[in-house]
């Protein structure tokens, strides 16, 4: 038999920018994540229109987090300070470890279709 658990809350993402300009939905994001500690944000960025991606979020610091990147459709080209690089195509996971200090960017890359 199985247990089932009731739903505790739904989230309903936001449209924001951010990076050089991105279009994306923050479902949640810093100040709401009490109840879903460790996590600091959640945010889906995706569209058939390279305009809303293709600035891409050019290089930033990091601050010692864990990030996950899944990828449906498109790719995105990343890199760091320390010359790590790769490409986050279709169906790809990333888990990074991004350390205190270490310089970072992802910059999608147009492409026929959409990316999400």
């Amino acid at each position: 038999m199985s247990n089932f658990r009731d739903i505790a809350k739904v989230w309903q993402g936001r449209p924001t920018r951010d990076g050089a300009g991105v279009s994306l939905s923050r479902i949640f994001g810093y100040y709401e994540t009490k109840d879903m500690d460790p996590f600091l944000l959640l945010d889906h960025f995706g569209s058939d229109d390279p305009q809303d991606y293709i600035a891409g979020f050019p290089w930033h610091p990091h601050r010692g987090i864990e990030t996950i990147t899944y990828m449906r459709e498109g790719r995105v080209r990343h890199g760091d300070s320390l010359g790590n690089k790769g490409v986050i195509g279709e169906g790809d996971v990333q888990w990074m470890t991004a350390g205190s200090g270490i310089i970072h960017e992802e910059m999608p890359e147009k492409s026929k279709g959409s990316l999400s």
